[in-house]
């Protein structure tokens, strides 16, 4: 069997984009017998062979053929059936013998197992109707809300850290997704789903790029949580690691029995990088992103760790050890093509996805368009929105007015990028505290202050991420080895902010002018930024109808201020429609029930104003009233 010199031209020159179609193993039949077909990328190799169970494990019975001088080796093994076991044995030109688990598989051995798995992708889609709609219309003018899941630590049988019993892709295609419409978010993000070896990873050292994780089940039951999503209104956001893999001896490490895949060390994370000037790498990579899309139908991706990826001396801290490229700078020119070429690919073949980059630094232009010189990402985290903003929040009340800018920088700066402000697994591990754990005073102000930054990100310019338990105010620190204390919700205060969560998510949905806009100044206009001497933020959101607006004010503090003045933008009367403060939601119930008047006088630069009462470490939205008076 040969293969298309067309195909083997793309995938030397980083061109293939669907290059998982010709390499790894597929099902065929060749001279009337079935079984699969086995390709495999090992320049240099003195011999490779395919073994399995297909042949006990022997290593000597099916011995592969180089393909021209393309770095390729292939072979067909009759018999060989879907579901069973198989690695290549490579053989060096040393003369060292290694066991490598398939680059290009599509499942793999349940851990502590490193082997490949003979799988087929056939699956009979039924989220029709949300590939079409996804379609229609500019993502960046619909709502985005996202929930960040851990899949193995959402909910657990048992407890027992040693040996998890899991929930399956199939029990959480039914729990997962109908706890993720109740609550009322638009999309989902999973921590990569991707094979990896140790759990304590988190999923971010892989060694099957192209596998879901057998801890769950097959690829078929990934594609069924994912369609079951999609039939219930929400997307799916895949996290994707293209900046480094794990050195385990079966993976892409030295896979020829010298550097292949990678470039050196990470040495951060003790990983290895990918080495992006290689075309072939490139091929690899970019069809890994486009499979993921195409395949399993994902929304976007989110990619991690992008910051490590586009500077030379990310981590190192030796001055004497730094390295510049040719142009005297410290970014990585490779790194920063590889991201522009991934993103345009991306763009061209699938244009209804989204990217977003986990991106810490203030490198320029990540959501712009590689043409005009930017990587080309929909999105970007706003890792300073979400520093600031905790640091403030973790403030004593007393201590707030000092440090009022930690509020108000992220407007100098928003829409420089499209952002994401994201409050992740990172910011709930690691002697960090949970959210609600780093919130000052006694237990009610301890929720009443976890809502506060909650309703403060929802009325924020840019789209919004929350980690699972977040929402119902856990005060441990995330553990990957154990599901959530869900057993929270018997008490009150868990379950009126879980309440709370849900309720702001549904309102969020509804509000137009919380996200038609979400990305520009027209979206946004300060009121009252600069009252420190009682933490008190008031602002304007805007959509895309002159009467889509809402007036937003956030009190820091635990006084209750009444008669307080807003500027409105127009004459008329304004009814409070949100208020993190109701009783229903843990709050003191200091709202504003009835309609108020606009009085006239300049007021926060508006010719009118109402008179409101202010909840103590709480918000409200007012929105012109337009009940028939």
């Amino acid at each position: 069997m040969r293969f298309d010199q067309n195909d083997l031209k793309r995938f030397r020159q980083g061109e293939h984009f669907h290059c998982y179609t010709m390499l790894g193993a597929r099902k065929e039949e060749l001279d009337g017998k079935s079984g699969y077909f086995f390709a495999v990328w090992a320049p240099m190799a003195k011999s490779v062979c395919v073994t399995g169970e297909f042949d006990g494990w022997s290593g000597s019975g099916f011995f592969m053929e180089p393909e021209g001088n393309s770095g390729i080796w292939k072979t067909f093994v009759p018999g060989a059936a879907e579901g069973m076991l198989y690695k290549y044995r490579i053989e060096t030109q040393s003369g060292e013998i290694l066991y490598k688990a398939d680059p290009f598989a599509f499942s793999a051995e349940k851990r502590p197992g490193t082997a490949s798995r003979l799988a087929e992708l056939s699956y009979e889609w039924k989220d029709g109707q949300w590939m079409q709609e996804r379609k229609s219309g500019s993502h960046f003018e619909k709502p985005l809300n996202i929930y960040e899941v851990h899949l193995g630590s959402w909910k657990q049988h048992g407890k027992n850290p040693e040996d998890p019993d899991f929930y399956s892709y199939r029990e959480l295609a039914s729990e997962l997704t109908a706890y993720v419409k109740e609550m009322g978010y638009t999309h989902v993000e999973f921590m990569p789903v991707m094979e990896h070896p140790f759990d304590g990873s988190w999923g971010y050292q892989i060694t099957g790029y192209y596998a879901p994780t057998s801890r769950f089940g097959t690829p078929r039951d990934f594609k069924y949580l994912i369609d079951c999503f999609h039939q219930a209104g929400i997307g799916v956001i895949l996290d994707w690691v293209p900046g480094h893999f794990c050195r385990d001896a079966h993976g892409l490490s030295r896979f020829n029995g010298t550097p292949l895949y990678e470039s050196e060390e990470h040495v951060e994370w003790g990983t290895f990088k990918f080495d992006y000037t290689r075309p072939e790498v490139q091929s690899f990579l970019i069809s890994n992103a486009v499979y993921w899309l195409e395949e399993y139908h994902a929304d976007g991706l989110r990619v991690d760790g992008v910051s490590s990826m586009l500077y030379l001396n990310y981590g190192i801290g030796d001055d004497s050890k730094k390295r510049y490229n040719h142009l005297g700078g410290e970014e990585d020119l490779a790194a920063k093509a590889f991201l522009q070429k991934c993103n345009t690919a991306i763009g061209q073949l699938l244009p209804d996805v989204f990217t977003a980059a986990e991106e810490s630094t203030a490198w320029p232009l990540v959501t712009c368009p590689p043409k005009d010189g930017g990587l080309g990402f929909h999105y970007k985290w706003d890792m300073g929105w979400m520093n600031d903003t905790l640091k403030y929040c973790a403030l004593d009340f007393p201590f707030r007015d000092g440090s009022h800018s930690l509020l108000t920088f992220s407007m100098m700066y928003a829409f420089n990028e499209n952002f994401v402000l994201p409050l992740s697994h990172d910011e709930v591990v690691h002697g960090k505290r949970s959210l609600i754990g780093r919130m000052p005073g006694d237990y009610w102000r301890q929720f009443a202050g976890l809502r506060l930054l909650l309703l403060y990100q929802m009325c924020h310019s840019g789209a919004k991420l929350n980690f699972m338990g977040n929402e119902f105010g856990q005060f441990i620190e995330w553990r990957f080895y154990e599901g959530l204390e869900w057993f929270l919700l018997d008490y009150q205060a868990h379950a009126k902010h879980q309440r709370f969560v849900k309720e702001m998510n549904h309102f969020y949905r509804n509000q137009p002018s919380l996200w038609q806009r979400n990305y520009s100044w027209e979206g946004y206009q300060w009121l009252e930024a600069d009252n420190k001497e009682q933490s008190v933020l008031v602002f304007k959101r805007q959509g895309k109808k002159p009467e889509d607006f809402t007036v937003i004010l956030l009190n820091f503090q635990p006084d209750t201020y009444r008669k307080y003045k807003i500027g409105v933008p127009k004459p008329g009367r304004y009814q409070e429609i949100f208020s993190s403060d109701a009783g229903e939601f843990g709050g003191s119930g200091h709202l504003n029930p009835e309609p108020v008047k606009a009085k006239k006088g300049i007021y926060h630069g508006q010719e009118q104003y109402i008179e409101i009462t202010v909840p103590p470490v709480g918000g409200t939205i007012f929105a012109p009233y337009t009940q028939n008076e």
